[in-house]
């Protein structure tokens, strides 16, 4: 007699191609989707202040970049940043503002994450996953424990440096020149 072996069920890790190919079919409706590590993730609803401090550091970065003649510009689009991960930062300052499809992640020098439901992923997951792609620095802003942490020079698997700065302190960056935050209004 003959017995057939299934093996069990497994999950099916999606590739960036994946993502945009269910993206452009309307699968995701009016969802704000991310890939990590092959997983499509829903992002939570933004509240007040979130969107805040969202909207002020975007404000804060672009009056700076553009004080010190730096030609990042700060937005929100999501990154291609290897073949299963594609996230959606709050900002990312970006050399390549324009164009069609994802920001290229040569054309990030640093990525920041406004958490107020989404700390564990940001101060988690996401740490190796920018690590990995070569994001110069990265900013995890704590909104309910009114700090920001300041992570920079990446290796394989996170970041060499971790800085936390409270509110109301100015956030220099460490791997862009000239690039100071007021974190004051946040």
């Amino acid at each position: 007699m003959t017995v057939l072996h299934r093996p069990p069920p497994g999950k099916y890790r999606l590739t960036v191609e994946d993502f945009l190919r269910l993206d452009e079919t309307g699968v995701f409706g009016t969802d704000r989707t991310e890939l990590l590590d092959g997983d499509i993730i829903i992002m939570n609803a933004e509240y007040r202040p979130h969107g805040q401090i969202a909207g002020e550091l975007h404000y804060a970065f672009r009056r700076v970049l553009e004080t010190i003649g730096n030609d990042l510009h700060a937005m929100s689009a999501s990154i291609r940043l290897s073949a299963h991960d594609m996230p959606l930062p709050d900002i990312a300052l970006t050399r390549e503002p324009h164009g069609a499809g994802p920001v290229p992640v040569e054309s990030v020098g640093l990525i920041v994450e406004v958490a107020s439901s989404t700390l564990d992923r940001d101060m988690g997951q996401k740490v190796p996953i920018y690590a990995r792609a070569g994001i110069p620095e990265y900013w995890i802003v704590d909104v309910n424990g009114r700090v920001l942490h300041q992570l920079w020079s990446s290796q394989s698997d996170g970041y060499e440096h971790h800085r936390t700065t409270p509110f109301g302190a100015r956030v220099t960056a460490e791997t862009i020149e000239g690039l100071t935050i007021d974190t004051t209004s946040l």
